[in-house]
């Protein structure tokens, strides 16, 4: 999706690493723990995104059947605050909004999500999709690909959720993403 840079992705889960290979077979795909590799090896990187698990994070978990009480993974804020005092390079880091007030205030809000970043990050509305969070069966899980504008035959799980399309909805909409990278490479011009 982004032209001339190389990525590298970090997925903890092996198969969402081979799905995702298969479907970028260009980048680097590290199996392991993101928060590890960027203490170990942001260094070498020219820019970063982040996006820690938002699970604990998100507003779902607060209703329905996924209310109880579990605290907040503190990952993201050290990977913020990490980057913001040990990184030369540009990054972001991507979240949801959160259940609560957040404990570093954001840069910006775009749509569902907050992001912290070391440069400015013009406004963007990313594509909305009806019913987001409802989408829950493999109807759904078809048209969250279609929206994303990439498709895979397996089922994919997060953790002991048996969704169908939990980590669709986990996935940063690629126009946000390539807005993003676009005013990454527009600041970097400007310096």
């Amino acid at each position: 999706m982004w032209t001339d840079c190389h990525v590298t992705a970090v997925e903890y889960d092996p198969k969402i690493a081979e799905v995702y290979h298969n479907l970028y077979p260009r980048d680097a795909v590290v199996v392991g723990d993101a928060h590890e590799y960027l203490l170990n090896h942001a260094q070498e990187f020219d820019f970063i995104w982040a996006s820690p698990p938002c699970q604990s994070h998100s507003r779902m978990i607060r209703g329905g059947q996924n209310r109880k009480p579990r605290y907040v993974d503190m990952g993201l804020y050290q990977e913020i605050l990490f980057l913001e005092h040990n990184f030369n390079g540009q990054w972001v880091v991507e979240n949801v909004i959160p259940y609560y007030k957040p404990m570093i205030p954001p840069t910006t809000e775009m749509g569902r999500h907050y992001l912290w970043s070391n440069f400015y990050i013009g406004q963007f509305n990313p594509p909305a999709f009806k019913g987001f969070i409802k989408k829950q069966n493999l109807e759904a899980k078809r048209e969250l690909m279609d929206w994303l504008g990439f498709h895979f035959e397996e089922n994919l799980y997060s953790g002991s959720n048996h969704c169908p399309t939990q980590v669709l909805r986990n996935c940063v909409h690629p126009d946000m993403g390539a807005h993003i990278m676009a005013e990454a490479l527009a600041r970097r011009e400007q310096a």
